[in-house]
C-alpha cells in the first residue's frame, strides 16, 4: 500500500486555486459549447472559438488532466458528462454559480482571511467600503449573477423539497428572501391548492415573475417588495427561509425571525432550509459546509449552524424546533421547522 509523500495534500490545498480559474475560464470561453457534444479536434474548436491552437490545447489538457475532459488520438478531445454542466445551455448548468463564486466580489475577501480570524471582523466591508447586499444592490449586473447563482443552488432542493414536507397542510407560504423563486414555484407546483409570495428587494425579486409566468402560477404566486429586518407581512401559515439565516449573525437573525413570529399565526410554521453543521468536524467529513462557514466569515458576516445553534436561535425569537428532515445527501440541506412557542 504506497502512502503519499510528506506535504502532497497541502501542495494540493496550496495550489487548490488554480482549478477553479480553469473552470472559470472554460465557461468564459464557451468551451462546452463549441465542442457540440462530440469529440472534435484541437483545430477545430479554436477556429470557432477565434482562440490560438496552442493555448487552446493547453486548456484542453490540463481540464483533461482534472477528469472533466479526455484527449483521444489525432488530437481529439470530449468533454465528459460533468464537465457537461458547464455549458450554456444545459438544464442544470452551473455557469451562474461558477461566474459569482470566482469573481473578485467573492473572492478579495478571502485574501484577507487571516484578518478576519484574527479580528472576527467581514473582511469585505473593510475592502469594499461596505456591507455585501449593499455592494450587490450597486452592481445591476452583479445582483442579477448572484441571483442567477442562487437560483442554480437552489434547484436540487427545489426538486427534493416539495416531498419532503407536508406542504398541504397549509394554504400559504411567504417564501422570506426567496429570490427570483425557485423553490416557490417547486412547492406551488406540486401542491395545486397553496398560494405564495416572495418577499425580497426590488432587485433580488426581480426574475420572479417571468418564472410564475413560465410556470403557469401567476394566478397563485407573486412578490411582495419589502425588507425583512423591517416588517414580515401578516397572511400567511408557512414561513420559508432557505439561505438566508446563514448570511447574518445571531443578532441580526432574531431580528427577522421575531418579525416572523410577530406575522404568523399561532397554527403557522416556520421552515428553515440550510445546511446543518455536525457536532464535531472531522477530516474529510463535509468539509464544503466548514469553508461555507469561513465564506460567511469573510463576506457577509454569517455563520453554518449546527442543531443546537437553531434549536437557540429559534428559542429567542420565539419558535419552538420542533422536527428536523433532513433532504437528499447531494443536495446538502435539511428543513428544520419552527412552530410558534
Amino acid at each position: 500500500m504506497s502512502t503519499a509523500a510528506p506535504g502532497s495534500q497541502l501542495r494540493q490545498l496550496i495550489f487548490g486555486f488554480m482549478p477553479a480559474y480553469v473552470v472559470r475560464a472554460t465557461a468564459q470561453l464557451g468551451v462546452v459549447d463549441a465542442f457540440g457534444g462530440v469529440p472534435r479536434p484541437t483545430e477545430e474548436v479554436a477556429a470557432e472559438l477565434g482562440l490560438p491552437v496552442d493555448s487552446t490545447r493547453r486548456l484542453l489538457r490540463a481540464l483533461t488532466a482534472l477528469g472533466l475532459f479526455a484527449e483521444h488520438e489525432d488530437d481529439h478531445f470530449e468533454v465528459l458528462p460533468e464537465a457537461d454542466l458547464l455549458g450554456r445551455d444545459h438544464p442544470a448548468s452551473v455557469q451562474a454559480i461558477v461566474a459569482m463564486f470566482t469573481d473578485p466580489l467573492m473572492t478579495r475577501g478571502w485574501e484577507e482571511l487571516a484578518t478576519a480570524v484574527r479580528n472576527g471582523r467581514t473582511t469585505f466591508d473593510d475592502i469594499f467600503g461596505q456591507p455585501f447586499f449593499d455592494q450587490l444592490a450597486e452592481e445591476p449586473v452583479k445582483s442579477a449573477l448572484f441571483n442567477a447563482s442562487m437560483s442554480a443552488a437552489t434547484r436540487g432542493v427545489a426538486a427534493a423539497a416539495p416531498s419532503a414536507y407536508d406542504f398541504g397542510r397549509f394554504t400559504s407560504v411567504l417564501d422570506i428572501g426567496g429570490g427570483d423563486g425557485t423553490l416557490l414555484t417547486a412547492i406551488l407546483q406540486a401542491h395545486p391548492d397553496l398560494r405564495g409570495a416572495v418577499l425580497d428587494s426590488a432587485e433580488g425579486a426581480a426574475q420572479a415573475p417571468a418564472r410564475y409566468a413560465d410556470a403557469g402560477l401567476t394566478d397563485r404566486a407573486s412578490v411582495v417588495v419589502g425588507d425583512f429586518f423591517s416588517a414580515i407581512p401578516d397572511g400567511y401559515d408557512l414561513h420559508l427561509v432557505k439561505s438566508i439565516i446563514h448570511d447574518w449573525s445571531d443578532d441580526r437573525c432574531e431580528e427577522i425571525l421575531r418579525h416572523s413570529r410577530a406575522s404568523i399565526p399561532a397554527d403557522g410554521r416556520l421552515l428553515i432550509v440550510e445546511p446543518i453543521l455536525p457536532d464535531r468536524a472531522q477530516p474529510g467529513l463535509t468539509p464544503g459546509l466548514y469553508l461555507s462557514d469561513l465564506n460567511m466569515l469573510v463576506n457577509v458576516g454569517g455563520r453554518e449552524r449546527t442543531r443546537a445553534d437553531f434549536e437557540s436561535l429559534l428559542k429567542r425569537a420565539g419558535y419552538e424546533l420542533t422536527a428536523v428532515h433532513a433532504l437528499p445527501p447531494e443536495t446538502g440541506f435539511w428543513l428544520i421547522e419552527g412552530t410558534p412557542a
